[in-house]
């Protein structure tokens, strides 16, 4: 029998859309952590077991996402220091911490469950630069490993320090998959011939339309109708265009109106549908249908 295609791969053959597929997230806590990392990648790394048990326990009861970063290219498990960022993305506030860790430790005692609510834990110091994260885990799936790797090392040599490769954050198929926080902006297929003028437009304050997937603090129908909203108003400014609110309609479609800076505003009618079958991870070969969403119509509000 032949092997299947990774996941990836088939996605783009398909030309699978994108839109609506960020990972719903608020809360994030980064966590370096060099060295390998295995298909759970928190508790399966050279993180003390029962130390990565109990973070896994704490992020998971606050709803909060724990990921491990690294420097692209580059490993020092004998450096005993640790870079971590505490991040919160919402519609109405986005915000950055920094903080070194002499023990890993010392991420227990911080209350995950406020970083979610939206409050400044004080835990390191604001930062106001943006982190570029890489989904590069191949041992959750060999595509993050196969389009990521190429893509971190090219982002690390256009924005240097700015640049981590992370373990999982969510729709292998799009690999190489782009998070930039605090925004919560997620951005797929993305090569590393792309990847300096996405960052370098996004560091301008604007979204490359070609690659984005959603902002993580939406829901997927949300981020489906900003998408579409910005491809009719031709609106690419990041804080160019707000959604005022979201009202649930006939037959699975969702009324989104949204407002742009000027003052213009339209109302969005999205429809989830159905797609057609398709591999979701190199691990899982059994085929599922993911949602998918349809622009019904874009009308003055």
């Amino acid at each position: 029998m032949a092997e299947a295609l990774p996941c990836a791969t088939l996605s783009r053959a398909l030309t699978e859309p994108q839109h609506g597929t960020a990972s719903r997230v608020r809360g994030w806590v980064l966590l370096e952590q060099p060295g390998p990392w295995g298909l759970e990648a928190v508790t399966e790394s050279r993180l003390d077991r029962d130390l990565a048990r109990a973070l896994h326990r704490a992020a998971t009861a606050a709803h909060l996402r724990l990921l491990l970063i690294r420097r692209p290219g580059r490993s020092n498990p004998a450096d005993r220091h640790r870079t971590c960022f505490v991040a919160h993305t919402s519609h109405s506030d986005r915000w950055l911490e920094r903080r070194r860790l002499d023990d890993p430790a010392e991420l227990l005692g911080l209350d995950m469950a406020k970083v979610v609510a939206g409050e400044r834990p004080g835990f390191g110091e604001p930062v106001a630069d943006p982190v570029y994260l890489v989904c590069t885990n191949g041992r959750h799936d060999r595509c993050c490993a196969t389009y990521g790797r190429p893509l971190a090392l090219a982002l690390a040599a256009s924005h240097g320090e700015l640049t981590w490769e992370s373990s999982h954050v969510g729709g292998d198929r799009f690999a190489g998959n782009l998070v930039c926080l605090p925004g919560g902006h997620y951005f797929g297929r993305v090569g590393p011939d792309d990847a300096a003028r996405v960052v370098a437009l996004h560091r301008q304050g604007t979204i490359d339309l070609d690659h984005y997937r959603g902002r993580s603090c939406h829901p997927p129908l949300v981020q489906a109708a900003e998408l579409f909203a910005r491809s009719h108003l031709r609106e690419r400014r990041i804080d160019g265009l707000g959604v005022l609110s979201a009202e649930p309609g006939p037959e699975g479609t969702v009324a989104v109106l949204v407002q742009q800076r000027s003052g213009d505003a339209v109302e969005v009618i999205v429809r989830r549908e159905r797609a057609e079958p398709v591999q979701l991870t190199c691990h899982v070969h059994e085929e599922s249908r993911p949602w998918t969403y349809r622009l019904v119509e874009v009308r003055p509000a």
